[in-house]
């Protein structure tokens, strides 16, 4: 039987005290005396255990989820809020707080980090906080913005060589990163039903303009919510590599790009599952998200991914096997070490 690893999940339920204090922390640019110190934020292991018990624990097994690799909201990470400093104590925060859920609950959550990304700021400022996550809280990833401005697209794509120090130590460490924005200040793009899928579709596209990968061979980027528009428009995508000379998209591209299950109905999954490569899908949810209702057509939840995968009529046992469980270990390998090293 499968362990079934989400690979996209987010703190969405943290404790109050980490809204109040970010709000001070947002007054205080304007007016830095009001700006609150780090220890002014009081979070107790009771305080964790109580929005984890009630909400993501309590989904994943009703939901028959084992493990959820998780990251600090992603709504919440702002990084267009302030400056680089704003950002770096504010990811800090998050950070530790993810690694504090895992130490919890070690069974059920593996730590993923966010970056204190800051527009126009050179991207190599984050490494610090990377080296940090990885070495300290033994994040198996992170995640990476590449739009810090919110909405308004002002960094460099994911291919220009600003983002090469970020690659490099991700090659050091041997782990991915989900390429994944945050809130859109901009009016034109609701953030989860335009902003998080212009992003997805954006960030394959660059890949595909781009020789990344000639460069970073072993680099591996999930891109999440099912790829946005890719599976979709696969036969558009080819057609343009095949315009601007490139090879063909499974030799130039896929075998460093991978995409979750982050995919509300059945139809959606059956199309990711038909145009993409069982071994390019990784299970995932990213429950008590951007989705959380019921679909009146079938009484379940929007996010409960799981249904769809077993549902599926598409994909053979061992395809199963490899979306819930093998694929992710083979993605994240630090991910697969600390799993062997607890016996799983």
């Amino acid at each position: 039987m499968s362990l079934i690893i989400d690979c996209h999940g987010h703190y969405t339920t943290a404790p109050r005290q980490l809204e109040v204090w970010r709000n001070r922390q947002i007054a205080g640019i304007a007016d830095p005396s009001a700006s609150p110190k780090p220890s002014e934020l009081t979070i107790s292991d009771d305080d964790i255990r109580e929005t984890i018990v009630a909400n993501q624990l309590r989904l994943m097994q009703e939901r028959g989820n084992d493990l959820t690799l998780f990251s600090p909201r992603a709504s919440f990470m702002a990084h267009h809020i302030g400056d680089f400093e704003v950002s770096s104590t504010w990811a800090a925060i998050c950070n530790e707080l993810c690694f504090r859920v895992s130490q919890l609950f070690p069974e059920n959550f593996v730590p993923v980090a966010m970056l204190p990304q800051s527009p126009g700021v050179d991207p190599a400022t984050c490494i610090p906080e990377l080296v940090r996550c990885v070495e300290e809280y033994g994040c198996v990833g992170i995640n990476l913005n590449p739009d810090p401005s919110g909405g308004h697209w002002k960094s460099p794509p994911l291919t220009d060589r600003a983002w090469y120090p970020i690659y490099e130590k991700m090659i050091e460490y041997d782990i991915p990163a989900m390429i994944h924005v945050s809130t859109s200040c901009n009016p034109a793009f609701h953030t989860t039903g335009a902003h998080y899928l212009n992003a997805d579709t954006t960030a394959f596209m660059q890949c595909v303009q781009g020789d990344l990968f000639k460069d970073f061979p072993q680099l591996r980027f999930l891109i999440p919510h099912g790829g946005g528009a890719v599976p979709y428009h696969w036969g558009r995508f080819r057609g343009l590599a095949q315009e601007i000379k490139k090879p063909l998209l499974d030799t130039h591209v896929m075998n460093n790009i991978f995409f979750d299950t982050c995919v509300y109905h059945q139809p959606g999954i059956d199309l990711l599952n038909t145009v993409i490569p069982v071994k390019n899908v990784l299970f995932a949810s990213e429950m008590i998200g951007a989705v959380r209702g019921i679909d009146p057509t079938t009484g379940n939840y929007y996010d409960d991914t799981k249904k769809y995968i077993d549902a599926s009529t598409i994909l053979s046992a061992d395809d199963k096997h490899q979306i819930f469980e093998a694929n992710t270990r083979r993605v994240f390998p630090r991910l697969d070490a600390l799993l062997k090293q607890q016996g799983r």
